[in-house]
Parts: structure tokens; C-alpha cells; sequence
């Protein structure tokens, strides 16, 4: 009797011990960020790339993290066409207005200030890390409903992906949680000091960025230096077929990868070449499936070697073999910037651009617009737009134009079912923007917009008559309550 009595009495020990230590690593976490944690709540203008006249507004909450004396840190997720921005501490009571310090959307992080003093008294500043370890207790912070939230996330890799606004690839610290709802700035906590940033939530996977690579660019930001992000424009392969390396007569065992498309950017297509086998990038040893050994983070892709220590126009020094024998090379990388993409990714801080003309809505087409086709949409959209994606840019066709819909008038009867075609030329000149679409529509031939589409569509060629396309669109325009005619940015 005494022996069960014992028995169930250290059962009750050993299933409360763990429930303590829980509740006070809990307690002790939210004294650490009560005076460090902030909520930030962001109007913002809403586009509808289908019909890019209309916007509506929306609020989103986050979280930021005071990093110095005026500064808060938080994602740049959200603050694209803010109307309003403001920052509450201690998880209730007076909001104060908020402005943007710094955004750098690419590397998805931001500064944000407020100018009223009272808000900074009794806030303190986190420490960020130099390092993070799979080893580490990570902890995720939030306010919610007036309290501090902590919940402990579990390592389960570092990897390399897309930046969750940009298509730089970054190394991520991948982590599981019971947490429900996060990638919104909220800060991982190790031994009090800022671990990560959340950037993204699925299901019980949080993906975030890790303090080296936030201090890397706030540093640079503190010394006035450029913090643009960079990355290889080059295509490579893996090499794992041993046929790949006998074939281009590489002695030894087989390492490195293989460049299936050239540098492009900065005219840098004689730096890195097709049938270059990449075997080292600034002193890393490549390996055939395109790895190599970080020392902080372990097995990792070699695109993270464009933004490891790196900004864009920084050189990376390259080993390579090529026609039979080892060349060193200097890479210059170039900036990440979405507007030099045949297709951008993202549009920030900017109204959508459109053209209606006698109720035919042209657009630049874009992965922006793509997105309209919801969370799916790299699937969902039509395939035929999305393979735009593939194609490199031109001097003769910097850009796309697309005819996104019809708008029915009697103007373009027989017409009013043609959408989603790319435009090649109007009135004989070349189109890549709207801009060029606009000055082409200026001159007319023989009284007729004759308007060329892209060859493999189903309709190449549409022609109107020119004298009556004013007066139509001003019909379109007042029948379908739509305040002006176009956005055209410069």
C-alpha cells in the first residue's frame, strides 16, 4: 500500500516538474520583452489587378522589437501603400503614430520610428545574436490580447529560399510550433537575445530570418553603406552523372556544377559561361549537388553565397573548369531589383498601372497580376502567361503588355470575349510598356489601331477604327463608373 502510495506521489512530481519550469520560463519571458516588444497595427491601400481602378483598405497587426534608442525592428511584410502606421507598447493603450525609417523589401526587414518621447520611456532594447545553433531553445513572442504569448519552436533545419517579398535567396532557419498564426515580425528569443524574425506560417512550420543576416545589413545601414541585396543571374545544374564531368574532361572526382544559362546582368556573359563547372565561390568548395559547407549554418546551396557578408556589387571570386583546365574569375553581383525582371514579382508602394481604350484594359503583365488568381495561382494562372517567366529580358523587350479584358461597347463589338493577350505591336511599333502602348496610339494608320498580339495566341490581330476611340472610351468610362482612363507611371 505505502509502495503504490510513493508511487503515485512521484508521478505527481515528475508530471508537474515540467508544467512549472514551462509556466516559469513563460513568466520569466514575458518580463524580459514587456518593455521590448511592440504591436504595430498598418492601414493600407488594397489593389485589384483585375480591375486595377478599384482599391479598397485593409488593417494588418504585427509585431516589432525596439533594437536602439528610436528604433523599432520589424518586418517590411505589409507596409507596401500604407495610409497609416502606429506602435503600441505593453499590449494595450495609446497608439502613437509610427514612420517608416528605413524598408529594404527585398531583404523583407524595416526601421520604424516614432516621434512622441513618452512612447520610448520604459522601453529597453533587445541585444541581437551573432549566431544561431540547431542547439538552441528558441522561443516565439507575441502580444495577444493584452498579454505576452510565448511558445517554444522546435529546430528542424536551416535551409535557402526565397525571401517571402523577393526572389534573393536567403538562408532560413525552418522551425515547428504549436503557435497558430505567425510570420508577422514576431521575435525568436534565445537566452534573451533576438534569434529570428517570423517571416512565414504553414500549419505547424514557421520559417524565419536569422539574426547573422539581420545584423549583417543593419550594420552596413549603420556605417551609410549600400545594403541592396545581390544574386547569381546564372543557371547551373547538378552534376551528379558522372557522364557530365568525363565528357567536359575533368580529372579527379567529380565535384562542382554545371552552368546551363550565362551571367546576363552587367555584361558579365564571358565571367560565367555555359559548360563552366563551378567548383569554388569565394573559397567554398562546391559539390555536385551545388552545396557547400557553411560555417555557421552547415550544408547549405551556394546562393546563399550571394548574400552571405555580400551586397550587390560586391565581387565573389569564382574557381571554374572550363575547356579543360581550372580559370579563376571575378563575379560582380548584381542588385535585386524586381523591375528588371521580364516580369516583375512585386510592385511596391505604387497604384497599378492600366490603359482603357474604347473599353479594352491593357495592363503590364506581371507576377503581380498573376498573384489575382489567388494563393495557387503559379498553378491556377493561365499557363501560357505564366511561361513569360522563362524568357529572359531584351533590349527590344524590356517588358510585357497584356490585353487583360474587354469592357463591351459597340465600339468593340465582336471582341467583348477576347482577353489575356500579350501585345506584340501597335500600329506597327514595338510595345514593352504602357507608356509605349500610349504614344503608339497616337498615330493611327489610315484612320485604324491595328494591334498585334504575341505569336500562339489564338488572336493575332485586332483593328479599330481610330476616330471613333475617344468618344467610346469616355461611354466605357461614365457606363462603368470608373474615374479615369489610365495610370501610366514614368
Amino acid at each position: 500500500m505505502i509502495s503504490r502510495l510513493f508511487f503515485a506521489l512521484c508521478m505527481v512530481v515528475s508530471l508537474a516538474a515540467p508544467a512549472e519550469l514551462l509556466a516559469r520560463a513563460s513568466r520569466e519571458g514575458q518580463g524580459l520583452l514587456r518593455n521590448t516588444l511592440v504591436e504595430v497595427e498598418i492601414s493600407r491601400k488594397q489593389h485589384d489587378y483585375q480591375m486595377p481602378w478599384n482599391r479598397s483598405g485593409g488593417n494588418i497587426r504585427k509585431s516589432a522589437i525596439m533594437i536602439a534608442q528610436g528604433e523599432l525592428l520589424t518586418t517590411a511584410d505589409g507596409l507596401s501603400d500604407q495610409t497609416m502606421l502606429r506602435a503600441q507598447k505593453e499590449g494595450r493603450g495609446t497608439w502613437s503614430d509610427a514612420t517608416i525609417a528605413w524598408v529594404d523589401y527585398h531583404a523583407n526587414l524595416a526601421i520604424l520610428n516614432v516621434k512622441n518621447p513618452d512612447f520610448w520611456k520604459g522601453l529597453k532594447p533587445v541585444e541581437i545574436a551573432a549566431k544561431v545553433s540547431p542547439s538552441d531553445e528558441f522561443n516565439i513572442h507575441r502580444w495577444r490580447n493584452g498579454n505576452i504569448e510565448v511558445r517554444k519552436a522546435e529546430f528542424s533545419q536551416f535551409t535557402v529560399s526565397d525571401m517571402k517579398l523577393s526572389f534573393v535567396q536567403v538562408a532560413q532557419v525552418e522551425l515547428t510550433s504549436d503557435i497558430s498564426v505567425v510570420g508577422w515580425g514576431e521575435p525568436i528569443i534565445v537566452n534573451g537575445k533576438l534569434a529570428a524574425l517570423a517571416t512565414l506560417h504553414t500549419r505547424s512550420t514557421c520559417m524565419a530570418t536569422p539574426a547573422p543576416f539581420i545584423r549583417h545589413l543593419l550594420d552596413a545601414r549603420k556605417k551609410k553603406q549600400t545594403t541592396h541585396l545581390g544574386f547569381f543571374d546564372f543557371m547551373w545544374q547538378q552534376t551528379e552523372n558522372p557522364e557530365i564531368h568525363k565528357a567536359l574532361n575533368f580529372p579527379g572526382e567529380p565535384k562542382g556544377v554545371l552552368v546551363i544559362e550565362p551571367a546576363r546582368k552587367m555584361g558579365q556573359s564571358n565571367v560565367v559561361r555555359v559548360r563552366d563547372i563551378i567548383l569554388q565561390v569565394d573559397g567554398f568548395d562546391i559539390d555536385t549537388q551545388g552545396n557547400y559547407e557553411d560555417p555557421m549554418y552547415g550544408h547549405l546551396i551556394l546562393e546563399n553565397l550571394a548574400t552571405r557578408s555580400r551586397f550587390a556589387g560586391d565581387e565573389v571570386k569564382l574557381k571554374l573548369w572550363r575547356d579543360g583546365q581550372t580559370v579563376e574569375e571575378t563575379y560582380r553581383l548584381p542588385k535585386a531589383d524586381h523591375r528588371s525582371k521580364l516580369m516583375p514579382d512585386f510592385l511596391f508602394d505604387q497604384e497599378p498601372e492600366y490603359l482603357i481604350v474604347g473599353g479594352l484594359v491593357f495592363q503590364p503583365l506581371s507576377n503581380q497580376y498573376l498573384r489575382s488568381w489567388g494563393d495557387d495561382w503559379k498553378r491556377r494562372a493561365p499557363f501560357r502567361l505564366n511561361y513569360y517567366n522563362n524568357e529572359p529580358v531584351t533590349k527590344e523587350r524590356p517588358g510585357l503588355v497584356l490585353l487583360s479584358n474587354v469592357l463591351p461597347d459597340i465600339f468593340n463589338l465582336g471582341y467583348q470575349d477576347t482577353r489575356l493577350l500579350v501585345v506584340d505591336q501597335v500600329n506597327g511599333r514595338k510595345i514593352a510598356r504602357l507608356k509605349d502602348l500610349s504614344e503608339a496610339l497616337q498615330q493611327p494608320k489610315d484612320g485604324f489601331h491595328v494591334i498585334d498580339f504575341m505569336r500562339g495566341d489564338s488572336l493575332r490581330r485586332m483593328v479599330l477604327d481610330a476616330t471613333a476611340e475617344k468618344k467610346a472610351t469616355e461611354r466605357v468610362l461614365d457606363r462603368y463608373r470608373i474615374e479615369q482612363a489610365s495610370v501610366i507611371h514614368q
